[in-house]
This record gives structure tokens, C-alpha cells and sequence, in this order.
């Protein structure tokens, strides 16, 4: 281990507060993030983002992406210039770059980039209003299924602190990648998604997921036991279906699908079906951008067909989705690259937050209970927002 940091108070906290501090008084960009079932965090300091028309994963150096929920808005791209493993215990690798120099200094308290939101919270009747719609549309045959969003802002208390959040949603969702980004020109984010996008191993192994349908988790029903709602079934099934009709577009045969399984993402349920392209045996070097192309916005997050969903949603959601329910993830990092769908964020504004979540309306959906959902799932971050 590297270990060019004072031994005194080496804490994962101590060391990561420090660099990002650093990031932040030369206004550079950075990325802190952990992999879902892994124990160690990665640090990226970018001090020159590039902005990208479209992701090409397999043509970037390391990097860190973070992009629009609209597919027409250019994405971000965090080129690594300093890039750390970083333990709990404040032990740390240097991967790329070299460390700042940050041994004397002495305040470490980032004042984080922030921009004001100034959008009133919606209100039940509101929402209520945007599902009935949502059901007009697919009862006049204009789309199958379209996903219904919102936001609301939440005061914060004082001294509350984003990496004592990130400390807290690692600890609380082991099986979702965590994460925190600041960029100057977008604000500080934060978030704990557990849907997979796109990834590609060090064995050469692509993977996807479908992933739908939410109900609360209960701890005295065991999981095998979880029985499903037929609206739920069928709405984890369009995006099944949606993957493999991108597969059979590409001509790609030699796929491995299991599933669909409940599968636990905290405090919440969901299915999900996972596939599989060995890469070795199927030679396509370009799957990764192919499929980021065809499955961003995936109908877990948009609807579908996707452009008839997408257009509703721009003229009658209400709101810019901005980051919610993109895509991010470290790209080409020690042979892996692992897309997510930005799922479970939220917003930093220091003095409050604004969180943000969806439900899939069908024809049988109920506004009141697309409401409820969608608290439930703010309730994912919230809850942990309440302790800082």
C-alpha cells in the first residue's frame, strides 16, 4: 500500500475528504463510488471533463461516465487523472496519477458544488393526474407501458455531510453501487442504484438486466416465498422482452438468460432477469456502445415503444428528469467496465436535497397506489437522510 497521507486519523473519511477538498479548490471533477458486494471504494479526479455525444466505452481511457436520463443530451465524461482503491481503514493504491499534495493541509471540509432548484414539490393530485394520463395514452394504444416520475425537495439539517451518506448507503445497500460525483457545471449528486446497465468483466463477459416490478420488502416472508401481482410479472417481462428483441436486431444468438428471480435492493423487491454474452466465444468488440445505444432508455425507466413513451414524457411530466434515470458507472477501470441506471439518487443543494423516483404505469395501474411506490422508494434515500 501507498501511504503518503499522515498515519494520524487515516480513515476512509479522513483521506477521501481530504482529496476531494482538493478536487473542489481547483475546481476539478470527481467520482467516489463502490461496486455493488465489493468492500473498497475508488476516488477519480478529473481536472477536464469531456463532453460526449454518445458513449463509446470500448475506444475510452478510464474514466467515469455520468449522463442524461434524455439520450439526446450530451454525457459526460470524467477522464481519470488521479485514480485511487480506497479501503476502509484509509489504506489506499495509486492506480493512475500522481497524489496531490495534501499532507499539511488544514481544513478538509469541501464546500460542495451546489445549484438551487427552485421547483415546488408535487402534490398527490398532480401526480394522480400525470397517471391517468399515462393510462389515456396506452388505453388509446399510443404505448404499452409508460414510467411516471416525480421529485420533491427535502430540507437537510445542519452540518449534514455527503460522504457521512455514502458511508451510510454502503453500509445499508450492499448490493447496489453507491456513489458520489461532483461536477462544477452540474452540482453534486449522490445515489445508491441497484439496476445493472451494461458491464463487461475481466473475463470478457457482457451482462445486462432486466429489472422491474417493486413491492416492499417484508422480513417475515421469505423471499422464495414473494408471490407477484400479474401487473408486476407483465411489467418486468416487457423489458425482458425489450433485451432480447436488441439481441436478435444484432443478430446475436449465443445468449444466457436466468431468471426471472425476486431480487432484494434494500428496504425494497423487485425481478429481475440477467444475461449473459461470452465474448470470447462471440466476436462483436462493439457490443458494449451497440447496446448501451439500443437499450438507454430502457422501458424500466421510460416505456415502451421507448420514442412514443419518451414524447409523452417531455410534454407531460412536468419536470427535467436531468441525471434521474440516466446511466453512469466506471468505464475501462482494471479491465471492468459496469454501467448503471441512476436509480435511488439524489440531488446535493447543501441546506436540502431533492429526491427523485418513477413508477411503470400499465393499463391496470392505480394512481394512488404509482404515489405510494414512488414515496417508497424516495423513502430509500430518505430515511438515511434523516440520521445525518
Amino acid at each position: 500500500m501507498i501511504n503518503s497521507i499522515s498515519s494520524t486519523g487515516t480513515t476512509f473519511l479522513f483521506l477521501t475528504r481530504k482529496i476531494i477538498t482538493y478536487a473542489i479548490e481547483n475546481n476539478f471533477s470527481f467520482a467516489l463510488w463502490r461496486r455493488p458486494g465489493r468492500s473498497s471504494f475508488y476516488l477519480l479526479v478529473c481536472n477536464q471533463f469531456e463532453l460526449l455525444p454518445e458513449l463509446q466505452p470500448e475506444n475510452l481511457p478510464s474514466g467515469f461516465v455520468f449522463a442524461p436520463f434524455d439520450p439526446q443530451q450530451q454525457k459526460y465524461y470524467l477522464k481519470a487523472s488521479l485514480l485511487i482503491e480506497v479501503q476502509a481503514d484509509g489504506n489506499y493504491d495509486l492506480i493512475s496519477g500522481t497524489m496531490p499534495d495534501v499532507e499539511h493541509q488544514t481544513h478538509f471540509t469541501p464546500a460542495y458544488y451546489t445549484f438551487p432548484d427552485t421547483a415546488e414539490e408535487e402534490s398527490l393530485p398532480d401526480f394522480e393526474s400525470l397517471v391517468r394520463a399515462c393510462k389515456t395514452g396506452i388505453s388509446q394504444g399510443k404505448f404499452e407501458k409508460v414510467v411516471a416520475s416525480r421529485k420533491k425537495k427535502v430540507a437537510l439539517n445542519n452540518g449534514a455531510d455527503p460522504l457521512l451518506l455514502l458511508e451510510s448507503m454502503a453500509k445499508t445497500y450492499d448490493q447496489a453501487l453507491v456513489y458520489l460525483i461532483g461536477i462544477p457545471t452540474e452540482g453534486t449528486w449522490l445515489g445508491a442504484t441497484p439496476e445493472p446497465l451494461i458491464s463487461l468483466d475481466s473475463n470478457n463477459i457482457f451482462r445486462t438486466v432486466a429489472l422491474a416490478g417493486t413491492r416492499v420488502f417484508n422480513p417475515d416472508i421469505p423471499i422464495s416465498q414473494v408471490t407477484w401481482k400479474q401487473k408486476e410479472i407483465e411489467e418486468q417481462a416487457l423489458v425482458e422482452r425489450y433485451i432480447i428483441s436488441c439481441f436478435k436486431k444484432i443478430r446475436i444468438r449465443e445468449y444466457e438468460e436466468y431468471g426471472p428471480k425476486t431480487y432484494r435492493a434494500g428496504n425494497l423487491l423487485h425481478l429481475r432477469s440477467d444475461f449473459f454474452v461470452d465474448l470470447n466465444q462471440v466476436k462483436y468488440p462493439e457490443l458494449l456502445t451497440v447496446m448501451l445505444r439500443l437499450l438507454h432508455p430502457t422501458s424500466a425507466v421510460c416505456g415502451m415503444p421507448m420514442a412514443e413513451a419518451m414524447e409523452f414524457l417531455k410534454h407531460q411530466e412536468g419536470y427535467n428528469r436531468s441525471f434521474y434515470s440516466g446511466y453512469l458507472g466506471p468505464v475501462n477501470i482494471e479491465n471492468e467496465t459496469d454501467i448503471f441506471v441512476n436509480l435511488r439518487c439524489l440531488k446535493w443543494l447543501g441546506s436540502s436535497a431533492v429526491l427523485f423516483a418513477g413508477a411503470g404505469i400499465t393499463a391496470d395501474s392505480d394512481p394512488a397506489a404509482e404515489f405510494h411506490e414512488s414515496e417508497v422508494k424516495m423513502e430509500t434515500l430518505n430515511s438515511l437522510l434523516k440520521k445525518l
